[in-house]
């Protein structure tokens, strides 16, 4: 199980069929790396991909996590990536 499942579920709460990673960018667990892959942001800008998770994750960047580096894909675009 992940150590930050917490962000895991919050996102999955907000976009259901989102694959998400988590990883501690610096080893203090409150820098982190998160990708998403959700069709959800299909038609979005990259900035409004990225405001939609910052809104999913508005509480814990009040206490729990200082800084997030964001990727954000589609499911095509990412199988794309793989390639």
């Amino acid at each position: 199980m992940s150590d930050f499942k917490f962000v895991e579920d919050i996102i999955k709460q907000g976009l259901p069929d989102a694959e998400v990673v988590v990883e501690d960018m610096t080893g203090t667990r409150d820098h982190l790396a998160i990708t998403v892959v959700s069709d959800a942001f299909k038609g979005k800008l990259l900035i409004e991909q990225h405001q939609v998770l910052m809104s999913l994750l508005k509480e814990e960047l009040k206490s729990r996590i200082h800084a997030v580096k964001l990727q954000t894909f589609t499911k095509e675009k990412f199988s794309a990536r793989k390639e």
